[in-house]
């Protein structure tokens, strides 16, 4: 039987919005216009993670294990940027299980984001696992967009997977963002499924692109979240590092 989400509405209020914190954090040194840009923006990367490290080795015991996970994934994503894969999915798979363990959502889907980025063994696999939790829990809408968009770009043009993939960003931005993140995120969100529109079936006009959206039935929850539901099963292939329903019924019914 296909598995359908439960997708909890709201992220929560303490968690702190930083727009395109996630959707910019793939930022490669070998873009830089010189070698010597690139050296410069290497030992800048360096202090940066060397500062990260003095400040996880500062904490004291009794700070909240979810600051300290906090720090280590940082470290991790410029461990990426420095092209230190190997090191960052090490991070990452550790801070998952912590994460997991302690109901910490949000530094779970930020460390399958890192095990994916690091292209270590199974890194497909981590990114339909943290689509999965930032799907079905409340995290920053913006990393479940990120997440998302993860998928698109490793599905090919005609695939019907990127389709669903991108109208669920949409989705989840309607039902969490608020203010000038919704805004910001609605925009990027309908964008991205219009540049999907295009790919999949040359749509450029508005009309056709409505066309397109009711014949794909995009415009059901109902009906495109069994179906990203189906992609991911395809993804990780009976290879679930948690139990699904186990972790669904920690959703508090309030945000059901």
């Amino acid at each position: 039987m296909t598995e359908t989400f439960r997708v909890s509405q709201q992220a929560p209020a303490t968690t702190e919005k930083i727009i395109v914190k996630y959707l910019e954090s793939e930022a490669f040194i070998g873009d830089n216009e010189s070698s010597e840009d690139a050296i410069k923006s290497s030992k800048l990367l360096q202090l940066k993670l060397d500062e990260k490290r003095e400040e996880l080795s500062a904490l004291s015991d009794d700070v909240p294990n979810d600051k300290r996970l906090e720090l280590q994934l940082e470290s991790a994503y410029i461990l990426l940027d420095l092209d230190r894969r190997q090191e960052a999915g090490q991070i990452g798979k550790a801070v998952l299980d912590q994460a997991l363990d302690e109901e910490l959502w949000l530094r779970a889907v930020e460390a399958c984001d890192i095990l994916y980025q690091s292209e270590q063994t199974k890194s497909i696999k981590a990114l339909a696992h943290g689509i999965w939790l930032g799907v079905t829990f409340p995290i920053d809408p913006e990393l479940s967009v990120a997440m998302l968009q993860h998928l698109i770009d490793e599905t090919p043009d005609k695939s019907d997977g990127a389709a669903v993939a991108a109208v669920t960003a949409c989705y989840v931005v309607d039902i969490r963002a608020e203010g000038q993140e919704r805004e910001d995120l609605k925009f990027f969100t309908n964008q991205l499924l219009g540049q999907v529109a295009r790919r999949h079936s040359q749509v450029e006009e508005q009309e056709i692109f409505d066309f397109w959206v009711e014949r794909m039935e995009l415009n059901d929850p109902g009906k495109f979240l069994p179906r990203l539901a189906k992609v991911l099963e395809v993804i990780i292939d009976g290879d679930w590092w948690f139990d699904r329903d186990a972790l669904r019924a920690k959703i508090p019914a309030d945000e059901v």
